[in-house]
């Protein structure tokens, strides 16, 4: 029986940090659970976290299901404090903090669920099919780190809000909100945690226009601006109108102009435009690409306001380019837009590892509550992994270790996100049969009990 005080010291204290979020029955559900979700190996379902828990026979299933459809308790408050600890802990004083969004399926079967309904599906895809899914889509907000013991940046996912189409809207009673509206929300949250700290947002081009004046929202106009100070930078769309920016002509009276000569698309600006070769860090690697840069207006989304984009070509090409991009931070390097751009991809890394990994999406929860809750939840208990690895469970001999056991493969020298949460189950589930400071002593371990340990190895190598 997995209870709060035989959670590891090192893991129980990280979650005290989200103490203030619950109520003391509420947090001890939310330890059990989040130890469950993380040592269970089969379907992170609500009973399968309780199942992981080893409380399958001591608590009713009912209390589980609570916690996720009556408690009271906010994800936001949740993911605002593990942001809190992340930029403390993690992001070292005087750097900026930097903001990935970008949203994502989860697919769902039943008429009930609450605020499903066809989407798109960008990871469906395939020879003749459409990328569309029945499922929740959300909003995700991470932020990027960088590991001392990786190479690559990592996205610790904090916030995630539901979107729900229009089709899902009238039945779901669901706030009518746009994906940038509701990106908005959750940025303007994370810097009142950071006050102090500049932030960077990047994205992909469907957000794009996240910084502009003011979106239509189901009839309303709702403000998706950022907070000030904060830069944006994403992918620039293909068919987006740029125009310079307008200069003024002494001694002409009327109204100063507010746009300039139109430039036309990205391919249009790219055709005379002024390459430098330069060296770009992205990816792991470092490489000499031709960059090209410029201040100009959009005006369709940011009207007279000023962006800067930055074009980039490989160097073997001749015409064209092959990124676009558009930002409002005017003062930073090319070659780092490029760089902060290219650590975007981390939070679609993240996606996945939540999807294929952790087992978030796999709860069949249909009401409201716990439809908004489940998510978010198993989103923190993935960043919640990460940190307690980074300050606790890594050690350089995990790496090696997992090459012996799969020698195939040959190129691997960084730990993975599979080896993260390989390494705390085990510390998990090895607590349960270890003397505690409560004066409990261990005990013999069932035959079941043996194969979930065994399992639990087991899967380093897999």
């Amino acid at each position: 029986m997995l209870q709060m005080e035989m959670l590891p010291v090192s893991l129980a204290n990280l979650l005290l940090t989200a103490r203030s979020c619950f109520t003391a029955p509420s947090f001890r559900t939310f330890c059990a659970l989040m130890a469950g979700m993380i040592t269970q190996p089969g379907k992170r379902t609500v009973c399968g976290m309780l199942s992981g828990a080893g409380l399958a026979g001591v608590w009713h299933h009912s209390r589980a299901h609570w916690f996720f459809s009556g408690a009271r308790w906010s994800t936001d408050a949740l993911g605002l404090a593990l942001a809190r600890l992340i930029v403390a802990q993690m992001v070292p004083p005087g750097q900026p903090v930097d903001i990935a969004v970008d949203d994502t399926l989860f697919r769902r079967s039943g008429r009930k669920v609450h605020a499903a309904a066809w989407q798109h599906d960008g990871s469906r895809k395939g020879r003749g099919q459409a990328q569309v899914s029945f499922g929740n889509c959300w909003v995700i907000a991470g932020l990027i780190v960088t590991l001392p013991f990786l190479t690559r940046p990592v996205c610790l996912p904090v916030l995630a809000h539901l979107y729900a189409p229009a089709k899902a809207r009238s039945s779901a009673k669901a706030i009518a909100a746009s994906k940038q509206a509701i990106a908005s929300d959750m940025i303007t949250a994370i810097v009142a945690v950071c006050p102090t700290r500049t932030v960077h947002v990047v994205a992909d081009a469907w957000y794009a226009g996240l910084d502009g004046a003011t979106g239509a929202t189901h009839g309303a106009t709702r403000a998706r601006g950022l907070p000030p100070g904060v830069t944006l930078t994403s992918r620039l769309r293909a068919n987006a109108a740029l125009h310079h920016i307008a200069t003024p002509i002494p001694g002409a009276g009327g109204r100063p102009r507010r746009i300039g000569e139109r430039i036309g698309t990205p391919h249009d600006l790219a055709a005379t435009a002024t390459w430098i070769p330069t060296p770009v860090h992205r990816y792991g690697h470092t490489t000499t690409v031709n960059i090209a840069e410029y201040q100009c207006l959009w005006y369709g989304v940011y009207r007279s306001r000023a962006i800067r984009v930055v074009l980039l070509r490989e160097p073997e090409a001749t015409s064209g380019y092959h990124l676009a991009l558009i930002t409002t931070d005017l003062d930073t390097p090319a070659a780092a837009i490029i760089q902060r751009y290219a650590a975007r991809w981390s939070i679609e890394i993240a996606i996945e590892d939540a999807k294929q990994t952790t087992g978030v999406g796999h709860a069949h929860n249909r009401t409201r509550n716990a439809v908004t809750r489940t998510v978010p939840f198993g989103l923190t208990c993935q960043s919640i992994i990460i940190i307690w690895y980074t300050q606790t469970g890594h050690h350089p001999d995990i790496t090696t270790h997992r090459r012996t056991a799969a020698p195939w493969y040959r190129t691997k020298t960084e730990p993975a996100y599979q080896d993260m949460i390989t390494t705390l189950r085990r510390v998990l589930i090895a607590t349960r049969y270890l003397p505690t400071d409560h004066g409990q002593h261990p005990r013999a371990p069932t035959p079941q009990e043996t194969l979930a340990v065994c399992h639990a190895w087991a899967q380093a190598a897999a």
